[in-house]
């Protein structure tokens, strides 16, 4: 009994020594520190097992609510330059801290000005899979996540991610496929690809046009969420836009070559680096889409905030000493009536 127990106390000192002290580096998409386990591995990060708006979740197209007060997404036009690096969990991009140009996000359902940071790839090793966010249960081999800080009222963002309204994160869905026009600014990513092989590994990417590498459509879903990685901070507004972004087979296949350890120790491949859909708990998923002005029959039962109710205060026909309320539904007849 004392041999098992020594046994144990030893296997868990060498673990802890290849931890290396950072809680950030020790959490996985698999295993006893994969997702069920993000809340229990650091008290920090209680949010991903007992929060209530988390991220990422499955959008239901029968319960999208439109709002027509949802205005376009800005992007500024300048470029960016950052490092591209696999950290081990996920293959992701920063930008340079000291940049001169930043690239301010705003518009949408943002009520502030938001500094752009960093992107996250999340992708499957089989095209049935790799989308953290799905569409009426859909999953798509890829998604693409632009992080950004509200500038306006923190300084960075390792303080906006604590805070109310601290982060937005733009969702933008991939597939398979050849685009119709050769992005040659998603290119400066994709063919660097091959540099950042194995965790820790590196490579700097210099002019980057993020603008450019959005899909060519401002129609878009959003909701209140959280990160979708530790500590899982519910202080993100979430856009979705409604158009993926192509790549081909061959940066698909480079992608997938990436590996979770070093060079010596290269362990398992990168891929399937996706948390599971969240529970929705009555949020609200909002849209700019009319689907009404695009021809498509929706059920009356579809809700939407042009029909928002309102009250006015009129003369009663039997006295006009006495008052009616009368409750009005734009674009509906009936009308009730208080005595």
């Amino acid at each position: 009994m004392q041999q098992c127990s020594l046994f144990i106390l030893t296997l868990l000192c060498v673990t802890v020594k290849d931890i290396s002290g950072s809680w950030e580096e020790w959490w996985t998409y698999d295993g006893i520190s994969g997702p069920g386990f993000w809340g229990l591995i650091n008290p920090q990060w209680s949010m991903c097992n007992k929060g209530r708006r988390q991220s990422p979740v499955n959008i239901e197209p029968d319960k999208l609510l439109f709002d027509p007060w949802l205005r376009d997404i800005q992007f500024d036009k300048h470029k960016v330059s950052g490092v591209l690096q696999n950290t081990g969990q996920s293959l992701v991009f920063r930008v340079e801290k000291d940049s001169k140009h930043q690239v301010n996000i705003s518009g949408g359902p943002l009520s502030y000005r938001y500094q752009f940071e960093e992107i996250y790839f999340h992708y499957g090793m089989g095209d049935n899979r790799g989308s953290e966010h799905q569409i009426d249960h859909h999953t798509f081999p890829g998604e693409i996540q632009l992080y950004g800080f509200n500038k306006e009222l923190y300084h960075n963002m390792s303080e906006a991610q604590h805070k109310s309204q601290g982060v937005v994160g733009i969702s933008l869905m991939v597939q398979i496929g050849e685009p119709k026009e050769k992005n040659k600014e998603l290119r400066l990513v994709t063919n660097a690809f091959n540099k950042v092989m194995f965790r820790g590994s590196s490579y700097p990417i210099k002019h980057l046009p993020l603008s450019s590498l959005l899909p060519d459509t401002q129609q878009y879903l959003t909701y209140e969420g959280s990160t979708t990685h530790p500590g899982c901070w519910e202080t993100a507004v979430w856009i979705i836009f409604n158009k993926p972004l192509y790549i081909t087979k061959q940066e698909m296949y480079a992608l997938r070559q990436l590996m979770q350890g070093s060079q010596l120790t290269p362990k398992a491949p990168l891929g399937n680096n996706a948390r599971p859909v969240q529970p929705l708990h009555h949020r609200t998923v909002r849209t700019n889409i009319n689907f009404n002005k695009q021809g498509t029959q929706v059920s009356s039962n579809c809700p939407d905030m042009y029909r928002n109710m309102h009250y006015t205060a009129r003369y009663s026909h039997r006295s006009r000493s006495k008052k009616s309320i009368a409750c009005k539904r734009k674009n509906v007849q009936k009308k009730c009536h208080k005595k």
